[in-house]
């Protein structure tokens, strides 16, 4: 611990986005020195990758997708990587049949009969309009009776099952921004994303995290729990991005969080599947299976995947918090914790799991240079 006998401005716990664009900002537009401190032995939090014993890179958390319509964001990253063109396409296992999810025009033409699907189609552009994106609980409440069947269809084929894995809850028992975020889109785009940016870190996220955090200002701090070290460092500031029920000792009770565990599986073929994930919504305990050789674009003999099971997060255990659970009862006990973290000057709260809230990367990375910009740099 001798090096870090010095004084820093800032102490950062938590070396993924969050963390990492505050460390960044701090070091290198306020000449700061900060101290970056994690649990874990690598930075760039659930974003790491690494390439494995075939020297495939793999996501070891699970894959992210970069997407984002924010020039700020993609101009920021920009400044770290060099990126490669990708659109991530999923399909879905439904009645034995891969058709694309967000469930689309071509998913309704690959399940039903012709007929009875220029059917669907006309009524779908005629209610809704052509290029739109119809949330599922929305579609449910179609008095229409055709698209009344098609979305229960929907509902019970593609959500309710993989709903069900994924958060041990019904989709109508989730905030519904939950389910928005895969719409029924009356398109025949087989993209996932329609962002304006799609793009995958040329090198990786843990090459683009090691150009993010190399400036002089910034020292790491990994395997340390920060509650070992926060008596012993001097600080001026901190900034939290770790679970906020954890930072206040659960005073007001556990906000619950879904977890993760993957099997990864290297497969002696050229590829294993059609496309970089396919959703798996019924008969199976897994929910998808990653193909990481889609998303890097890698030439390889052999490939590598992932079968990714959810289950509840215990914080007795090994296992990594990945989602806060939207619903209205947590939103309340977070509430608590929002109240309780304003009422401290000298702490910063940001990350998923410190601001409880459901984020993609680019959320994030934007509410961490807002951050920046309206509370630190004043």
């Amino acid at each position: 611990m001798k090096k870090f006998r010095m004084r820093f401005d800032f102490l950062i716990v938590g070396a993924g986005f969050a963390g990492s664009v505050l460390a960044e900002r701090i070091a290198s537009q306020l000449d700061k020195k900060v101290l970056i401190v994690d649990k874990r032995n690598h930075i760039g939090g659930n974003a790491y990758d690494y390439y494995d014993e075939n020297g495939i890179l793999v996501h070891k958390y699970g894959p992210h997708i970069f997407h984002t319509n924010s020039k700020k964001v993609i101009d920021y990253l920009s400044q770290f990587t060099e990126w490669r063109p990708y659109f991530h396409q999923v399909l879905a296992v439904v009645e034995g049949k891969k058709v694309p999810v967000p469930f689309n025009l071509n998913s309704i033409y690959e399940l039903f009969p012709k007929r009875y699907a220029n059917k669907l189609e006309e009524e779908l552009i005629i209610t809704f309009g052509y290029g739109q994106k119809v949330p599922i609980l929305k579609l449910r409440e179609t008095s229409n009776r055709e698209l009344k069947f098609l979305a229960d269809y929907i509902y019970d084929n593609v959500f309710y099952g993989y709903t069900l894995k994924q958060w041990e809850l019904k989709p109508e028992e989730l905030d519904p921004s939950v389910t928005a975020r895969v719409p029924v889109y009356i398109s025949r785009d087989n993209r996932y994303f329609q962002d304006t940016y799609q793009l995958m870190p040329r090198d990786g996220y843990t090459k683009m995290f090691e150009r993010i955090l190399s400036h002089k200002n910034i020292k790491i701090l990994l395997k340390t729990d920060y509650k070992e070290i926060i008596n012993i460092i001097k600080f001026d500031k901190l900034i939290f991005t770790g679970p906020i029920d954890e930072f206040f000792d659960y005073q007001f009770g556990e906000l619950p969080y879904r977890s993760l565990v993957f099997d990864f599986q290297s497969i002696n073929s050229e590829y294993y599947q059609e496309v970089g994930q396919i959703n798996y919504p019924n008969n199976n305990t897994f929910t998808r299976i990653t193909e990481f050789k889609h998303i890097t674009g890698q030439n390889s003999p052999i490939t590598s995947i992932a079968y990714e099971y959810p289950m509840p997060f215990d914080r007795n255990s090994i296992l990594i918090p990945y989602y806060p659970i939207p619903k209205e009862e947590n939103n309340k006990l977070y509430l608590k914790y929002l109240t309780e973290s304003e009422k401290l000057k000298n702490v910063i709260f940001c990350g998923r799991l410190a601001d409880y809230k459901y984020y993609n990367m680019d959320q994030i990375i934007a509410r961490a240079l807002n951050i920046f910009e309206k509370e630190i740099s004043l």
